[in-house]
């Protein structure tokens, strides 16, 4: 109860510095998504192989 009792009693301003910018996180997600892509893709032209045995 005491460790988030700073979160309670934060200003707005403290808030928003605490939260990861939502560009920073769709840039995150557009990374993952292109590497995702790009293992499925080099997977494929290796043929049967899957990460899965």
């Amino acid at each position: 109860m005491l460790e988030n009792a700073s979160g309670v009693f934060a200003s707005a301003a403290e808030k928003k510095e605490a939260t990861p910018d939502l560009k920073d996180r769709h840039a995150k997600i557009g990374q993952q998504a292109l590497e995702i892509d790009f293992l499925a893709g080099a997977l494929g032209r290796i043929g049967d192989a899957s990460a899965k045995r």
